[in-house]
């Protein structure tokens, strides 16, 4: 097998590509090393792949559509794992074009891609803000998602779309990953993990929104990881008429704010001072995953505690910041 993964450099595309390369499958990682948060922290994900001599590295940009046609058109790939896109809620506030264009454009370009060179099943990451407004808790794959809060979402929800018109169209098997709050080691520097982790180490003050009543679906990175891999071994049959499918991968279970940044200050041995604020824009009060369909498909179904996870993130926090101060 040889596995495309895009955004390898990313926070959950290391993850997958270090998790595909353990298990002896050769990838070919592209990103563009995108200047939105630390590039030093994505260069240093790079170099922890490189070392793995069934590791391939280029640096392209997906949004460009004759790179695109020129990474496929030699074929060779079985399978795509699409996670390189524009992160954040908040950003896609102030920069709107840049999720046009990361999002959309780039996206088009890779199902093009895989649909010329017949691939045989791409896997892609949406996100559980295509629920928006949605106030009906768990998040299930059957409530409609056709009122997106932020513009992010809004381009999440415009790949399932066409992703699902190209698996009609073309009978390319596709499945969409609606990913809940990840968080772990080597996470961005933009989500509340490392945010509060660095304000809370520093004697910062930390912003807490909606006055703290916030609920979250955290889902540690390895199951993230887990999910990935082993929905990319379920592709939809190209025998349906729409050989897609689109699968929640949450931890299942609404963590308040307030008990995740309580743990966090119990692992870092330091106290948090908050600033309470109102909601932000284009943000929900609360996120919680049905994962049925995904355990019904995979057998699987995230596991790991908040307190373990955070203690491995903390963990991770305290060496690699350690280490490049």
């Amino acid at each position: 097998m040889n596995i495309l993964v895009t955004g390898c450099a990313g926070f959950i595309g290391m993850h997958v590509a270090a998790r595909l390369l353990d298990d002896g499958i050769s990838v070919v990682g592209v990103d563009n090393f995108d200047p939105y948060y630390d590039v030093a922290l994505k260069e240093a994900r790079a170099a922890r792949l490189l070392q793995h001599p069934a590791f391939r590295l280029l640096r392209l940009d997906l949004a460009e559509a004759g790179a695109v046609a020129s990474l496929f058109e030699p074929g060779g790939f079985t399978s795509v794992v699409h996670l390189a896109a524009q992160p954040g809620v908040r950003y896609s506030l102030i920069n709107p074009q840049a999720y046009t264009r990361n999002n959309v454009v780039a996206f088009g370009n890779v199902l093009e891609g895989c649909r010329s060179s017949g691939i045989d099943h791409l896997v892609y990451a949406s996100s559980s803000s295509v629920y928006g407004s949605n106030h009906t808790l768990p998040f299930s794959e059957d409530q409609r998602v056709d009122h997106p809060v932020s513009f992010y979402a809004a381009t999440k929800r415009a790949n399932e779309l066409m992703a699902h018109s190209y698996s009609h169209l073309y009978r390319l098997p596709t499945t969409g990953l609606r990913f809940f709050t990840v968080y772990g080691p080597w996470g961005r520097p933009d989500m509340s993990p490392m945010i509060f982790a660095r304000a809370i180490l520093a004697g910062e003050i930390i912003d807490v929104f909606n006055g703290g009543r916030m609920r979250r679906d955290f889902t540690y990175v390895d199951d993230i990881v887990e999910g990935v891999v082993r929905v990319l071994q379920c592709p939809p049959a190209v025998a349906q008429d729409d050989p897609s499918a689109i699968y929640n991968i949450g931890n299942s279970i609404a963590v308040e704010l307030e008990t995740f940044i309580a743990t966090l200050e119990d692992l870092l041995g330091r106290r948090a001072n908050k600033r309470y604020l109102p909601m932000q824009a284009g943000d929900v009060p609360a996120t919680y995953a049905s994962i049925e369909r995904l355990h019904a498909v995979t057998g699987f179904a995230p596991r790991t505690p908040l307190a373990e996870g955070l203690a491995r993130f903390v963990d991770w926090y305290k060496s690699y910041y350690g280490a490049h101060r």
